[in-house]
């Protein structure tokens, strides 16, 4: 089966201080994301997802290990491939919403082309924000500016999409706005990577499962099996956390 991302002996630590010893957070963990399919990343708080895709995506230096995209290791072209939400994306607030997908356009892109209004305007519609595109993002709620955020990182139509906490703080119709999106993402062949607390979400849209527990996988396979003994998927996981623990 090919690979949207393969992690291998993910290692990471962090000291704090000098007078610190380095606290090992990334415990030598691996997994793979199937192409074409959604994997939902589940962990309690502090548990390594967030530290993960940041290194995956090298916005943090792992202390070892090896992570490709689609089998490459990752670089200008293969970034060109990738869309991705940050749990808190930090938005310019003096741009208007059509500006700061320019912005990021020309950051993915590396250069200004003439599809750019065709697809930024196909983004901002999908999350529902077309309307306020030349409000500026002062002026977008808590809501507008996580779907602002979404907008991002579908506008260059990524072949995988990696999304940290993608529902946090949105309230229900932003939640079936965004549940939604990920659904058409998903009928278009799109891989689809992201975290959530909301067990409930990963159970209605995920194919696959990784589960992180203390900064090591617990499980990495199909959602099915996962579930296979249990009603619920947060009955799984729970269940999964007192064996870790034994």
């Amino acid at each position: 089966m090919k690979h949207a991302i393969e992690v291998k002996n993910l290692k990471k630590s962090f000291k704090k201080s000098v007078f610190e010893k380095r606290k090992l957070v990334l415990k030598e963990i691996s997994f793979q994301v199937p192409a074409g399919q959604t994997t939902g990343f589940v962990g309690n708080n502090g548990s390594g997802k967030t530290t993960s895709i940041k290194c995956c995506l090298e916005f943090i230096h792992r202390d070892s290990g090896d992570i490709l995209f689609f089998g490459e290791k990752l670089s200008s072209q293969v970034k060109q491939k990738i869309g991705y939400l940050p749990e808190r994306p930090y938005l310019y607030e003096f741009l208007t919403g059509m500006e700061f997908l320019k912005f990021h356009w020309q950051l993915s892109i590396g250069q200004f082309s003439k599809d750019f209004y065709e697809k930024a305007h196909q983004a901002l519609k999908t999350v529902g924000l077309y309307e306020a595109r030349d409000k500026r993002l002062r002026e977008y709620s808590k809501g507008m500016l996580q779907r602002a955020g979404l907008a991002q990182a579908l506008l260059h139509g990524p072949e995988l999409i990696i999304l940290d906490e993608p529902m946090s703080g949105l309230d229900p119709d932003g939640r079936l706005m965004v549940k939604d999106v990920l659904k058409e993402q998903k009928k278009k062949g799109v891989s689809l990577f992201f975290s959530s607390h909301l067990l409930q979400d990963m159970e209605e849209l995920c194919e696959n499962l990784v589960v992180i527990h203390h900064g090591e996988i617990l499980y990495n396979g199909e959602l099915q099996s996962f579930m296979a003994k249990f009603p619920n998927l947060e009955e799984a996981f729970r269940s999964r956390q007192k064996d870790a623990a034994l």
